[in-house]
C-alpha cells in the first residue's frame, strides 16, 4: 500500500482509543486523526457497532471479533518477589481494520486474499516493566500487519500476538493463560489463573461511552488473576507472585465528544476490585457517560455512575520530554461502598513517549488519614492498581515507518 493516500500505520490504541496518521505520496504525514476523532468519527455501516447488550460466550469472547472496527486485550498487574521487591507491568495488544472483512458489511463472508502478506487488519502492541527499587520504567512497542504469521488473534485455542510477544490460553477454557514478552533489558513470563467470573462492564457489557447510538464497546473485565512467573530485568531474573487484570473490549465508534480519559483499575486488600474511567470533554470536565464498576469478593458487580465517585487530583508530573503535565496523585471517594483512598504513582515517569504520549503505571493505593468516622468512609483500605492518562498531550507529529 506503500505510494497511496492510505491509511499505513497505527500509532497507538489506548485502553479504548485509536491515534491514526495518514501518508501522502511522498510519505510524509498527510493528516492525523485524533484519539477523539478516530472513534467518535462516522461510522462506516460496514462494520459492525455496540448497540444493545449481547450474550457474551466465553471462551470464544477472549478471541478476535474481526466485523468490528477496533479491539484490544489489556493487560496490567503487580507482581514481587518473596523479599518484596515490586514490578508494574503492561502487555497490551490492539487489533484495527484497515478495511471490512467484506465490503458487503457484517455477516457477508470474507472475499479471499490475492496474497499472504495481504491484510485487512494491523495489530500493534505495548509492552512495559516499572521497576519500583530501580526507578526506571521501560516501555516499548511493536506494530505488525496480521498477515504471515506477524501478528493476530484466535479464540480456539486462546492467542494474540505480535510477533513473539503473546497471551495464549493453556487450556481449552483459555485458564491458565500465558503471557510472554522480551524486548531490551526486560522480559516478562507469567501465568495467570482465572479467579472470578469476567466482570460485564456498562449495561450487562455494553459499555456507553456517548449519547449516539453505536457510542459504545463490549467489555468485559478480569479483575482480579493470581500471577507467578519470572521478570527478567538487565541479566537477572526475579520469581515473582502478585495480581493481574485483563480489560477486553470491541467497538466501532465508541468514544461520543470526550477528548481524553483517565482509566483506574484497582485490588483492594479487602477483595474488592475496583474500575473507573472519568471520560473529559474539551475543557477538561468530566462527562455524564463516566462510570465503572466494583467487583465484590464473590465476583457480583455493582455498576457505577459518574455521580456515585468524586475524585480529587492531588498532584501532578511534568514529563522531561515533551513537557506534558499529567496529574500524578488522585483521593477517589465512593460514599456507597464506604470506601476513600488515595492513588499514588509507584515511580513518577511511567509515560510512554513513542509512538505518542500518555501515562500508564502501576499505583499503590492507601487508605485516607484523619478521617475516621467520616459516613463515606470505611474501615482503612489499601491495596495496589494501574492508572492510564490519554489526552493531555497534542497530538503526534513526524515520521514514522511503514509497518513490515
Amino acid at each position: 500500500m506503500r505510494g497511496l493516500v492510505a491509511l499505513l500505520v497505527l500509532v497507538g490504541l489506548l485502553g479504548g482509543g485509536i491515534v491514526l496518521l495518514m501518508r501522502d505520496d511522498g510519505g510524509q504525514p498527510a493528516a492525523r486523526v485524533s484519539v477523539a476523532e478516530a472513534l467518535a468519527g462516522d461510522a462506516d455501516a460496514r462494520y459492525a457497532r455496540a448497540i444493545a447488550p449481547r450474550i457474551f460466550n466465553f471462551p470464544d469472547d477472549h478471541g478476535p471479533h474481526p466485523e468490528f472496527r477496533t479491539e484490544w486485550w489489556y493487560y496490567t498487574g503487580n507482581v514481587e518477589t518473596a523479599e518484596g521487591r515490586h514490578f508494574g507491568y503492561q502487555l497490551t495488544f490492539f487489533r484495527a481494520a484497515l478495511a471490512p472483512d467484506s465490503p458487503e458489511g457484517p455477516g457477508a463472508g470474507t472475499p479471499a486474499r490475492p496474497s499472504a502478506w495481504a491484510s485487512r487488519h494491523i495489530y500493534m502492541a505495548h509492552f512495559a516493566v516499572t521497576d519500583t527499587v530501580g526507578q526506571r520504567f521501560h516501555p516499548h512497542s511493536r506494530l505488525a500487519r496480521g498477515a504471515a504469521g506477524l501478528a493476530g488473534a484466535e479464540a480456539t485455542p486462546f492467542r494474540v500476538w505480535v510477533e513473539d510477544w503473546v497471551a495464549e490460553g493453556q487450556a481449552a477454557g483459555a485458564f491458565p493463560m500465558r503471557l510472554r514478552a522480551s524486548e531490551g533489558d526486560v522480559a516478562i513470563d507469567l501465568a495467570l489463573e482465572s479467579s472470578r467470573p469476567p466482570a460485564l462492564q456498562g449495561e450487562h457489557g455494553l459499555s456507553r461511552k456517548g449519547p449516539e447510538p453505536g457510542n459504545a464497546s463490549y467489555y468485559y473485565s478480569l479483575t482480579r488473576m493470581p500471577t507467578s512467573g519470572q521478570v527478567r530485568v538487565g541479566e537477572r531474573r526475579f520469581e515473582v507472585r502478585g495480581l493481574s487484570w485483563m480489560d477486553r473490549e470491541w467497538s466501532t465508534s465508541a468514544l461520543g465528544d470526550a477528548r481524553g480519559w483517565d482509566w483506574f483499575a484497582l485490588q483492594l486488600d479487602d477483595g474488592r476490585d475496583v474500575m473507573y474511567y472519568r471520560l473529559r470533554q474539551a475543557d477538561g470536565s468530566t462527562t455524564r457517560f463516566s462510570a465503572g464498576s466494583v467487583v465484590t469478593p464473590d465476583g457480583r458487580v455493582r455498576p457505577l455512575g459518574v455521580e456515585d465517585v468524586t475524585l480529587e487530583v492531588l498532584d501532578s508530573w511534568t514529563s522531561p520530554r515533551g513537557e506534558v503535565c499529567y496529574p500524578a496523585r488522585w483521593r477517589l471517594t465512593i460514599p456507597g461502598e464506604r470506601l476513600r483512598v488515595e492513588i499514588a504513582p509507584r515511580i513518577a515517569d511511567q509515560e510512554h513517549a513513542e509512538p505518542f504520549p500518555y501515562w500508564e503505571g502501576a499505583v499503590i493505593v492507601r487508605p485516607v488519614t484523619g478521617v475516621r468516622g467520616s459516613p463515606e468512609s470505611g474501615p482503612p483500605m489499601g491495596g495496589v492498581g494501574y492508572v492510564e492518562l490519554v489526552g493531555y498531550a497534542a497530538p503526534i507529529a513526524g515520521r514514522l515507518p511503514a509497518p513490515p
